[in-house]
């Protein structure tokens, strides 16, 4: 038999096929495999009267899923198929029998094991190929799974990841690999999936080697390709164009001299849209339209010209013919290219541009540049309250008013940062032209400041390197006090508030008492004395913790951070010297005595 993959539209049943022709099979066993992963086993087809045609013996159920994938996703890959003689209507119906009674392992991860036995034992992919029915490309397909790591395996086994996300990661190294893997592991973080995973690999500039109008053998750079061995990748971006451009001229020059009078090249995104145009042969004045993807696909429109043309010919006109730029594409771009470097130069001789346009590309942002504004919102209504109401955001609030006066924009702005609000690039440049260094780097702060990440381990750097005193900025609220759910950690806050004495006599109490007891003492009601400037352990500069139990984030994030702190002595430490990070569990217990009263 010939194995060869066929597009469905060339397909159909044959009446031979066992499970007739009419009746549409129960596809629910088999529908989520072929969203996930395609059609794996080869169906059985002959030719039906025409070279082009075929009838399908075996794989009725297949041919049915693969048509509902095609109406859903709008196309399907050509089926992988095995072509027997024709004619012989005893054999197809053997062929149909034994198709679905003997079926393969739908596993692909253990159809890699058993061909990896097989290629140990010194067969080759063209060998296996013929004895399970396959093609050599499907073959090679699964075999590659062996270039994943073990754990990827099993998430492909398990169904936890599908099959264009594993294809993809095929492109990738093993350390590649593991990154993606503790980006699954990550609570926080959200791994790419699908064919956002090869935009993560290739920086999402990848272009596939088959739309090249060019030999790739003849470019320079780097290709990248998967292990499955038929999809591979341009890795320079830059270069690609170069060479793509070149090609699409060549193209131009042999359109003109083919006779065509006109060539149009299209802006690089822009569509070309057929019901905007009519046809029009070349000897009456039609011309080719040359449309260029981003993904560096070029599309030929030979013989067209617009509806107002098509108008002006039907009226006995000619159509105007389209003046050629004074520049080509690879010109303008040599052009450019050298005056950007130009003045690149001098920019990196003048350090007090560089901070002016450096601040109106983060305030405005640019085809370059996007930064994102750090949210304030809380996961409730009153942890956001909490926040938009302390001292700490009424003073950066003050500062940022400062900064939208100087930049002459409405006070009331919620930000400085953040291209959402029409700011253009230029004009806010030259604005900040007007103002002295001292000023730009006020704006700066307030910049930075607005695009400082929360929950981050530079916050818990800065908050020790600044000396933050959060007792001088920031007091206990009801937020704070009803989100603590844990008796142990409540128990702790009581004696750093009350003293010991109080948390041990009310050791047995329900949360809801002692909470109150924490805020009467707070505020210095029921005859609690007041206690003034406390704050909880892990909101202090720097962090800790009350229990040994773990799983508090500022105190996680320090501990990554606090050797950057330590000073960098050479020689070794006096004897006898004490470490003055080093806390004993002895020194934890003795500090319940003492409240704490402010941040290190």
């Amino acid at each position: 038999m010939e194995l060869k993959h066929i597009d469905i539209a060339c397909l159909s049943v044959s009446p031979a096929n066992m499970r007739g022709v009419k009746k549409v099979p129960d596809l629910t066993n088999i529908l989520p495999s072929i969203r996930a992963r395609g059609v794996l086993v080869p169906l059985i087809v002959r030719q039906n009267g025409s070279p082009t045609t075929y009838e399908i013996v075996a794989g009725k159920r297949r041919y049915h899923a693969a048509l509902i994938v095609a109406q859903e996703e709008g196309s399907v890959e050509p089926l992988p198929c095995a072509i027997m003689e024709a004619g012989d209507d005893a054999a197809a119906l053997e062929a149909s029998l034994i198709e679905n009674i003997a079926r393969l392992d739908p596993d692909e991860v253990t159809r890699w094991e058993t061909f990896t036995r097989l290629v140990k034992e010194g067969r080759s992919p063209e060998d296996i190929s013929l004895t399970f029915g396959l093609t050599a490309l499907q073959v090679k397909r699964t075999l590659a799974l062996g270039n994943l790591l073990p754990r990827i395996r099993n998430l492909y086994r398990n169904d936890s990841i599908d099959a264009v996300t594993v294809r993809h990661l095929t492109l990738a190294s093993k350390a590649r690999q593991r990154e993606w893997l503790a980006l699954l592991d990550d609570e926080d973080a959200r791994p790419p999936m699908g064919h956002y995973v090869k935009a993560w690999l290739l920086g999402g500039s990848a272009i596939g080697t088959d739309k090249a109008l060019f030999d790739p053998a003849g470019y320079a750079g780097e290709i990248v390709a998967d292990l499955f061995g038929d999809h591979g990748y341009f890795a320079d971006a830059d270069l690609f164009w170069q060479m793509q451009e070149a090609a699409i001229a060549e193209k131009v020059d042999a359109y003109r001299e083919a006779g065509w009078q006109d060539v149009a090249i299209m802006a690089r995104g822009e569509a070309f849209h057929a019901w905007e145009h009519e046809r029009c042969p070349k000897s009456k004045g039609g011309r080719v339209y040359i449309s260029i993807g981003h993904g560096g696909d070029v599309s030929f429109h030979e013989g067209y010209v617009t509806l107002k043309e098509a108008r002006r010919l039907e009226q006995g006109g000619n159509v105007e013919k389209v003046v050629r730029p004074e520049l080509s594409a690879p010109l303008a771009s040599y052009v450019d290219l050298h005056r950007h470097a130009a003045v690149r130069a001098k920019v990196g001789a003048s350090p007090a541009i560089a901070l002016r346009l450096m601040v109106a590309h983060v305030i405005a942002g640019s085809s370059l540049w996007r930064v994102d504004v750090a949210s304030q919102r809380g996961t409730s209504d009153a942890i956001t309250e909490s926040v938009e109401n302390c001292v700490s955001e009424a003073e950066f609030d003050r500062e940022r008013r400062i900064a939208l006066d100087l930049l002459g924009l409405n006070p009331d702005t919620p930000t400085v940062t953040g291209h959402a609000y029409d700011r253009e690039l230029i004009p806010l440049y030259l604005r900040l032209l007007d103002l002295d260094d001292a000023m730009v780097l006020g704006i700066l702060a307030i910049v930075m400041g607005e695009t400082l990440e929360a929950g981050s381990a530079l916050v818990e750097l800065l908050g020790v390197q600044m000396d933050v005193d959060m007792a001088s900025c920031w007091q206990a609220d009801d937020a704070l006090l009803d989100l603590v759910r844990d008796r142990e950690v409540i128990g702790h806050i009581l004696a750093d508030v009350a003293g010991k004495e109080v948390a041990t006599g009310n050791g047995g109490a329900t949360g809801k008492i002692q909470r109150q007891i924490v805020r009467d003492c707070l505020a210095g009601t029921n005859g609690r004395e007041k206690r003034d400037g406390w704050v909880p352990r892990w909101m202090a500069f720097p962090p800790s913790s009350y229990t040994q139990r773990g799983g508090v984030g500022s105190v996680e994030r320090w501990e990554v951070v606090a050797p950057f702190t330590e000073p960098q002595d050479e020689g070794e430490p006096e004897e006898g010297a004490a470490d003055a990070t080093d806390t004993s569990d002895e020194e934890v217990i003795a500090s319940e005595d003492e409240p704490v009263q402010q941040a290190a």
